[in-house]
């Protein structure tokens, strides 16, 4: 039987995919997540094309993904990804901080909707951590 700290460290050893165009923005929340959660397996994809192969390969517990995306809208990804594999965790991170863009985000299965400019770096953690512990050990 695993000790707590052993699930704990499984916990936090999250396979996670973050889809975004920017790779700038990319390298900041790569660089973000190792320093929290050093065990991270961190994949990327700048498109929804790639972030659907890597959805196949990868097999991530956790996608943080961008609603505008260069080839396809990152609604339709999520719900496309939540079809296919309902258990796996998408956060929307995205500029555009209207109601629609959530109540979408909502409807086609996101788990949570957050705002790049207003979101601090502890609230991004704070939340990922919290998704990670409802997670099947």
């Amino acid at each position: 039987m695993a000790s707590i700290t052993e699930q704990s460290e499984k916990k936090h050893n999250l396979k996670t995919l973050l889809v975004e165009d920017n790779p700038s923005f990319r390298k900041l929340l790569k660089r973000i997540l190792h320093e929290y959660f050093p065990l991270m397996v961190i994949e990327e994809a700048g498109n929804g094309r790639e972030a659907l192969q890597k959805v196949d390969s990868f097999c991530p517990d956790l996608i943080l993904l961008d609603i505008r995306l260069p080839d396809e809208s990152g609604l339709e990804l999520t719900q496309k990804i939540k079809k296919e594999c309902p258990n796996i965790i998408i956060i929307i991170l995205t500029s555009y901080d209207l109601p629609e863009y959530r109540e979408a985000a909502i409807q086609k299965g996101a788990d949570a909707f957050m705002t790049k400019g207003s979101t601090t770096e502890e609230e991004i953690v704070a939340l990922v951590k919290s998704h990670a512990q409802r997670m099947p050990s």
